[in-house]
C-alpha cells in the first residue's frame, strides 16, 4: 500500500499531540495533488481500455497470459480507486481526514489488498510463461482457462487475507514516536510481500526464461511478444518500486518521515514513482504487441465510429 497522505492535514484524533513546527512539511506543496489527479484521469481510462481489449483477446485466443494481464489491469483499477481516489483525493484533500479512524483503517485494508493483488497477479503469470517456453509439452496440461481463473481468484482472496493485519498500519506521515515492535513487523511484512518475494521470483524465473530463449532457436513471434510483455512489466515494477522500499526501510531505522523533511520529500517522490506502475502497462502492451494495438484500434473504432459500419 502507498502512503499518499499529506501532513498538511492532521487527523482529527491526533490534533494537539504535536505542534506544526515539529512536523515535517510537504516540500512539494500542491504537486502531489496535481500529479495524482493527472495519474487518476489518465490511468483509469487506459486501464478500462486495457480490460476491454484484453477481454476480447482472452476470449478469442483462450490464452492464460491474456487472462493474467486482464486480472492485472483490474487490480490496477482497484489500486488507483482505493489508494489515489479514496485514500488521497477523497480522504486527505477533500475531507481533510475528518472521518472516523475505524473507516480510515478499513480503507487502508482495501488499499493493501488491491496493492497486493496488483503485484502478485504477475507471479503466476511469470510461472505460466516459464512452463510455456521451457516445458511446452506439459504446458497444455498445467495451463488452461479453468485453472487460470481459479488461480486468479485465489490470488485476489489471498491478497485480501494478507491485507487484514495492515488494519493496524501506522500513518507514517504523522506518527513521530519511534516505531513499535508491531510497526516493525508490519513494515518488514509489507516490504517482503510487495517487493522482496515477488522480485525474487521474477529474477529467478525470468533469468531461466532468458537463458532458455538464448539456447532456443525456434521461437514463434507470438510467444516472443508475450514473453517481452512479461519481461517489460516485471522490470518496470522492480524499478519503480525500488525507491519506495528503500525509503520505507530507511524511515524505520534511520529517520522519521514525520520529523525529517528530506525523508518526507524522498517518500513523496518514491510513492509517486511507485504508483506510476498502475498506469504504464497499457503503453508497454501497445509498444510490444501488434495484436494488442490492432485490437485497441478495433475497440476505438467501434466505440467512436459506429456509423462507419465496419465489420471487424
Amino acid at each position: 500500500m502507498i502512503e499518499v497522505h499529506n501532513t498538511t492535514f492532521p487527523a482529527p484524533w491526533q490534533e494537539g499531540t504535536e505542534s506544526d513546527s515539529e512536523r515535517s512539511q510537504c516540500v512539494l506543496g500542491v504537486v502531489p495533488i496535481i500529479y495524482y489527479s493527472i495519474l487518476l484521469c489518465l490511468g483509469l481510462p487506459v486501464n478500462i481500455l486495457n480490460v476491454i481489449v484484453l477481454s476480447r483477446l482472452a476470449i478469442k485466443t483462450q490464452k492464460s497470459s491474456y487472462c493474467y494481464l486482464l486480472a492485472l489491469s483490474a487490480s490496477d483499477i482497484l489500486t488507483q480507486f482505493f489508494i489515489i481516489f479514496v485514500g488521497f483525493i477523497l480522504e486527505t484533500v477533500i475531507l481533510h481526514r475528518k472521518i472516523p479512524a475505524t473507516m480510515v483503517h478499513t480503507v487502508s485494508v482495501l488499499e493493501f489488498a488491491a496493492n497486493h493483488a496488483s503485484i502478485w497477479i504477475t507471479v503466476p503469470m511469470t510461472i505460466d510463461r516459464y512452463y510455456a517456453l521451457c516445458h511446452p509439452l506439459k504446458y497444455r496440461m498445467v495451463s488452461y482457462p479453468e485453472r487460470t481463473h481459479k488461480i486468479i481468484a485465489t490470488v485476489f482472496v489471498m491478497s485480501l487475507i494478507t491485507a487484514v493485519p495492515f488494519y493496524w498500519w501506522s500513518d507514517l506521515w504523522r506518527v513521530s514516536n519511534p516505531p513499535t515492535a508491531l510497526d516493525q513487523v508490519l513494515i518488514w511484512m509489507h516490504c517482503f510481500i510487495i517487493y522482496f518475494i515477488p522480485c525474487t521470483v521474477f529474477l529467478i524465473v525470468n533469468s531461466v526464461i532468458i537463458y532458455k530463449l538464448k539456447k532456443k532457436k525456434a521461437l514463434t513471434c507470438r510467444s516472443g511478444k508475450t514473453t517481452a510483455i512479461l519481461l517489460a512489466v516485471t522490470t518496470v515494477f522492480a524499478i519503480l518500486w525500488a525507491p519506495r522500499t528503500i525509503v520505507i526501510i530507511y524511515h524505520l531505522y534511520v529517520s522519521s518521515v514525520n520529523k525529517n523533511w528530506k525523508v518526507h520529500l524522498m517518500f513523496d517522490l518514491a510513492n509517486m514513482l511507485a504508483l506510476m506502475s498502475t498506469a504504464v502497462n497499457f503503453f508497454l502492451y501497445c509498444f510490444v504487441s501488434k495484436r494488442f494495438r490492432s485490437t485497441v484500434k478495433e475497440v476505438i473504432h467501434e466505440s467512436w465510429l459506429p456509423e462507419c459500419g465496419v465489420d471487424h
